[in-house]
């Protein structure tokens, strides 16, 4: 039989699969169509201090190999997700959630994590510096190393739980970045958001998405991930979630050959609802195909 459990900060899982953020709702979405208890965890809906509508459409652009997506953060705001989102979601899931959180300011990641760390259920802060579909904020944060790093110590202020704080591929030197927020005192490092990307419609001979350009996710950016998650998990000493393009049981375990310790999957669970499922069930059999016995044996295997 083998070992699937990992530890992520200090919290077991039983299994290293958790879908991403903006992928797979606040959960009970998805609990109409399986148990998710099967899954490790997941990083419920991007969350800010206000709600938010998000883009104008069309939002979403087909790619060969995968898809580009500019919703835009749309959300209800911190206060409802606390007073309507988190008790729907407690009665399907019963393990710690990865709560997801962006901003507009270092005081709105800070006051939506202060807020979030109260939250019983939530287990961990997955603070997003590295949304590339909405303007004067996210992204702005995560590309360059100080402005990451003071949106980390603040975070880290005025909650208890541990911070993961999810990086932006759009980047020169991913490295840099990911040591300023280890150096901040940040618990984690989740990598890659989406690769920024755009379509053209050959008729109208304008852009396919209403804000230009979007998220670019899906396999083909697997590589591009993979890459990056095996040089920053060489450069820190904290736990390296590694996302971008996974869609199998197999990605799962080359990601974690990479240094993760845990996996995000995103774009497959848009494509397949049960992409989550699918892989948590044919994961063990995948590791015994191998060899494998003990999953944490091979985090950081490549390296």
């Amino acid at each position: 039989m083998v070992n699937t459990k990992v530890d992520l900060c200090g919290i077991a899982l039983d299994n290293p699969v958790i879908p991403a953020s903006g992928t797979f709702g606040f959960g009970y979405e998805f609990a109409e169509l399986y148990d998710i208890n099967c899954l490790g965890t997941f990083s419920f809906k991007g969350t800010t201090r206000e709600a938010r509508f998000g883009n104008p459409t069309p939002r979403i652009a087909e790619c060969t190999a995968g898809m580009i997506n500019a919703v835009g953060l749309q959300n209800p705001g911190i206060e409802r997700v606390i007073s309507e989102e988190l008790p729907k979601l407690k009665k399907v899931f019963h393990k710690p959630v990865m709560a997801n959180v962006s901003g507009f300011s270092v005081e709105d990641y800070a006051y939506t994590c202060g807020l979030l760390d109260r939250e019983e259920q939530v287990g961990w802060l997955e603070v997003n510096v590295s949304c590339p579909n909405v303007h004067g904020g996210g992204m702005s944060f995560g590309t360059e190393p100080r402005a990451a790093a003071e949106v980390t110590r603040a975070v880290k202020a005025v909650t208890h739980k541990p911070v993961i704080i999810k990086l932006s591929p759009n980047v020169t030197d991913i490295v840099s970045i990911a040591r300023a927020c280890e150096d901040a005192g940040a618990d984690g490092i989740s990598l890659i958001n989406t690769l920024l990307g755009m379509r053209i419609d050959l008729k109208r001979g304008r852009p396919v998405i209403a804000n230009t350009m979007g998220g670019f996710s899906g396999p083909a950016i697997f590589p591009v991930a993979l890459r990056m998650v095996y040089q920053v998990s060489k450069a820190v000493s904290v736990p390296v979630i590694g996302m971008g393009g996974v869609s199998c049981a197999e990605d799962v375990i080359e990601m974690m050959m990479a240094g993760a310790r845990a996996v995000e999957v995103g774009a497959a669970n848009l494509v397949d609802p049960f992409a989550g499922k699918r892989i948590v069930e044919s994961l063990p059999a995948a590791m015994e195909k191998l060899g494998i016995e003990n999953i944490n044996d091979i985090i950081g295997k490549a390296h």
